[in-house]
């Protein structure tokens, strides 16, 4: 169905979701939310206090002890419903993230896909749920382990993938029989207010998805957190702030998932396909405008193939098309805002103050809108910021390596752990690299690799838990064992 932008917003609740009903902030705070390729403001919408927020746990904790009842088979007919929706819906889905984020229209409707898999997969997980019964190996009792929904969750969600990071989370907390309230990242809560309104439609119990908005997240979501009602706090954001809310969470001893910072290294091998390898790289680094956590940071290239690499991928990078993610043949969109654009103008400038040289963008553009010119920085040396922090931008920094060793020592060479990208012909020197390179995830001549079926997650400073794949609902579950007499005797 074609619907105007004016429509779409009209339609987009602006209010906080409490216990089944649309409501006012109750200091009657609001929050505009801002075109990033415009500047101007899409939609006004309620901006939650503390009172707020503990009256949306107040629904969470109310609506638990129904909603955990409630058989397996009726949560999953609910998300499968939810994700039926979402396909009728998907072209609005696709034009509001557009709207309040700036990535270009096929991207959303790639999100859109993206983020449904959630709705299907966890549909498909709820009636699965396993437990075990045996004899205890002493043959005196019998042992049964069972699992059972962790409780009230609080979920905090980013701004750069609107719809997924609010699927991915929802999906497996309502599966596992869990409540929530979820806190959209104030940039971009458009997208789950909208989401929240479909799971209504959906026939989802009131109080079991709370949303509140707002432009005060730190003290709203510390009170959240330091409620005793609340089991489970589940994050996807900096590595910085991630850690505050560990140290929040500690008190009350919450369940924890951190997805957390990312510092991919995209590694080009001598033997390497390099038609894959720039197709991959420009996956990895361009999806999202480079605003993904799983966006590859480091180029390592092996110095022989370090210039046809860069050559190749420079006239790929020059290519693309900059605009409003709406309008026709644009490729790359505007960063998220003018904080983004400071903070990737600094980055380059670093870069090319130790030595770095430009082959292709390498500046910011004049508003309105905040964008900055897809960039290829080659020779990009020790030191530089860009090798450091995560970039969250349209850049790409090259660094030659002469062996093996070097590149997964480089490659290594961080506090994150949340992906790679190996690109090799080589079967034999791939499961090296499964072994050497320390990140939770990697991809093998792909430049992509989440998927709904597949624990999303890192190692080090890169987070705890795991999203999505069997192992996402377990992170909504809690283990009991119980012993009973052997029932023989």
């Amino acid at each position: 169905m074609t619907i105007s932008e004016s429509e779409l917003l009209a339609g987009v609740p602006d209010g906080l979701l409490i216990g089944g009903s649309w409501q006012p902030a109750s200091d009657g705070a609001t929050l505009d939310v801002l075109d990033p390729a415009t500047g101007e403001t899409a939609k006004t919408v309620a901006s939650a206090s503390v009172q707020d927020g503990l009256a949306a746990l107040d629904a969470a904790c109310d609506a638990f002890p129904g909603w955990a009842a409630t058989p397996a088979r009726q949560r999953a007919e609910i998300l499968r419903r939810a994700f039926d929706l979402l396909q009728q819906r998907a072209e609005q889905f696709a034009l509001l993230m557009t709207i309040e984020m700036g990535k270009p229209l096929a991207e959303a409707r790639a999100e859109v896909s993206y983020g449904g898999e959630f709705l299907r997969w966890f549909s498909e997980s709820a009636a699965h749920v396993q437990g075990r019964y045996g004899a205890n190996p002493e043959g005196t009792g019998r042992m049964i382990v069972t699992h059972h929904p962790v409780g009230p969750c609080y979920l905090i969600t980013p701004w750069n993938f609107p719809l997924a990071m609010a699927t991915r989370k929802i999906a497996p907390a309502l599966a596992a029989g869990c409540t929530v309230v979820i806190k959209p990242a104030e940039l971009t809560p458009l997208t789950t207010s909208y989401f929240a309104q479909l799971l209504t439609d959906a026939g989802l119990p009131a109080g079991v998805v709370n949303v509140v908005t707002t432009a005060s997240p730190g003290p709203m979501s510390e009170s959240i957190i330091a409620d005793p009602r609340l089991r489970k706090l589940s994050f996807t954001g900096s590595t910085p702030v991630g850690r505050r809310l560990l140290a929040q969470a500690a008190d009350g001893v919450l369940r924890t998932s951190m997805e957390l910072g990312g510092n991919a290294p995209f590694l080009v091998f001598e033997d390497a396909d390099l038609d894959k390898a720039v197709e991959g790289a420009m996956t990895a680094k361009f999806r999202n405008i480079g605003q993904a956590c799983t966006a590859a940071n480091r180029f390592l290239v092996h110095a022989s193939v370090v210039g046809e690499f860069t050559d190749r991928l420079t006239a790929r990078v020059t290519n693309l098309v900059m605009g409003r993610g709406t309008e026709p043949g644009v490729t790359i969109g505007p960063l998220i805002d003018d904080k983004a654009v400071a903070k990737t103008s600094h980055l380059v400038q670093d870069a090319l103050d130790r030595g770095a040289t430009v082959r292709a963008g390498g500046t910011a553009v004049d508003g309105p809108g905040s964008f900055f010119r897809a960039t290829v920085l080659a020779d990009v040396g020790a030191g530089s910021a860009l090798l450091r922090e995560e970039i969250f931008g349209p850049v790409v920094a090259i660094v030659p390596f002469a062996d093996e060793d070097e590149a997964v020592a480089l490659a290594n060479d961080t506090e994150y752990g949340l992906v790679s990208y190996v690109f090799t012909e080589s079967l034999a020197r791939s499961q090296r690299m499964v072994e050497r390179l320390h990140t939770g995830m990697m991809g093998v001549n792909v430049g992509a690799v989440s998927n709904a079926a597949a624990p999303f997650g890192g190692w080090k400073q890169s987070g705890l838990g795991r999203e999505g794949g069997d192992e996402g609902i377990h992170e909504y579950l809690q283990t009991k064992y119980t012993l009973t007499p052997d029932p023989f005797v």
